[in-house]
């Protein structure tokens, strides 16, 4: 086991009712699960994302801490929330990194495995 680990795990649902695709916007929510795998009391400090559309269109998005927590995880615990995106196409991918201090100072990142958003019954 390794000292500076978070496993960070995810779910994805459309929301039908907060999308409009005559106006090509299409909502998603995603509900991350941090898990302290590692040996050290950590915390996640920011977040950055990286959000591709169906077109390729790539944007990315920096910010401080999860829905305005910055969690700190003792071995063992796991934290939950749950936000959204907007893609301009029915389909798109997510992936990022979440940058970490543990207890004893040092730094890390915990990477945030690339996970798919799409119209449910559509991809093969």
């Amino acid at each position: 086991m390794a000292a500076y680990e978070l496993t960070v795990s995810v779910r994805t649902r459309y929301l039908e009712e907060q999308s409009e695709p005559e106006r090509s916007q299409y909502a998603f929510a995603y509900t991350i699960t941090i898990r302290n795998t590692g040996q050290i009391a950590s915390q996640l400090i920011s977040r950055h994302w990286v959000i591709t559309d169906a077109t390729n269109h790539i944007e990315e998005v920096r910010g401080l801490g999860v829905v305005g927590q910055q969690p700190l995880l003792q071995p063992g615990e796991q934290f939950e929330y749950t936000s959204g995106a907007t893609l301009k196409t029915p389909h798109g991918s997510m992936r990022g990194e979440y940058f970490c201090v543990a207890e004893d100072g040092a730094q890390f990142t915990a990477t945030i495995p690339e996970f798919v958003l799409s119209l449910p019954r559509t991809l093969h």
